[in-house]
């Protein structure tokens, strides 16, 4: 699943983020031929009420096209349509009452620090499902949303190329120092629009990164909403995620705690003979 060995792009620097370079230890990590899959509790607020959940989130790198923005089948024949991007799925469970969500959100960010090229979310509980997803295009990001409720339907806008709230993660993992601090603009988590029925759009919001003795904590704080998220990392590379706290309305939508994390090929690991992994990685759901 990961054979590319050179992370290097012809995509331009996106002028959102500062050109560092990956940390020396990128390609030993990114690039063995295996994925970083890391486990966590989770509390989640759901209709007025804090659940239990648990999420995986699975980073790996791979080879994408830069005009169909999806996986390529065959990499050393694509040319300059070939962009090495760290690839983050996100899936979280839980119940409410009888029934149960499930959740999955993929980023797409380039590892040489360009904007990303494409987001995804999805939603499904016993009522439905809600679909979205975000491309980058020339200066906007295409947006478009598939949902079960009459009055979000089918939707389409186009917002500006700002910081997605959901690529934070897989910045972090690049390197936190291409990461902008202050003021600007930002478009909402995927999750956080569906769940709030929002629309989607940019938003003013302020991004800070604070350090400590053994992890760093980068702050997002919405400016006209009483939203923030605060997302907690090793202070070294790989800046493996630890946890996050999601508020809202001033509590808690969602909080996370590393319990496991493994490096595995696990596209390879599905026969029966793997299930014992299972445990090794805290699984519930």
């Amino acid at each position: 699943d990961i054979s590319q060995k050179n992370i290097a792009s012809k995509t331009p620097a996106s002028p959102l983020f500062t050109t560092t370079n990956v940390p020396v230890n990128f390609n030993e990590y990114w690039y063995q031929g295996k994925a970083e899959l890391s486990t966590f509790d989770v509390e989640q607020e759901r209709y007025g009420e804090m659940r239990t959940a648990e999420q995986v989130n699975i980073f790996v790198s791979e080879d994408f096209s830069r005009s169909k923005q999806v996986k390529l089948d065959d990499p050393n024949s694509a040319g300059t349509d070939r962009v090495p991007v760290l690839k983050l799925n996100s899936v979280r469970h839980f119940h409410t009452g009888i029934y149960d969500y499930a959740t999955m959100q993929s980023v797409f960010t380039p590892v040489d620090g360009s904007s990303t090229l494409k987001s995804t979310c999805s939603v499904q509980d016993w009522c439905g499902q809600v679909f979205t997803q975000q491309n980058l295009e020339k200066d906007v990001y295409r947006s478009r949303s598939f949902s079960y409720f009459e009055t979000e339907g089918d939707t389409e806008v186009r917002l500006p190329v700002a910081l997605l709230e959901d690529e934070l993660w897989t910045r972090i993992r690049l390197n936190p120092a291409t990461i902008p601090t202050g003021k600007m603009l930002i478009i909402p988590s995927a999750l956080y629009v569906r769940m709030r029925h929002k629309p989607a759009a940019a938003m003013a919001a302020n991004l800070g990164l604070e350090s400590g003795e053994n992890e760093r904590i980068l702050r997002l704080t919405y400016q006209d909403v009483q939203r923030s998220l605060a997302i907690h990392f090793e202070s070294s590379s790989p800046y493996r995620i630890l946890g996050w706290e999601e508020m809202n309305d001033g509590k808690i939508m969602s909080k996370g705690t590393l319990k496991a994390l493994r490096v595995e090929p696990y596209w390879s690991q599905n026969s029966h003979q793997f299930d014992r992994m299972r445990d090794s990685l805290h699984l519930n759901f």
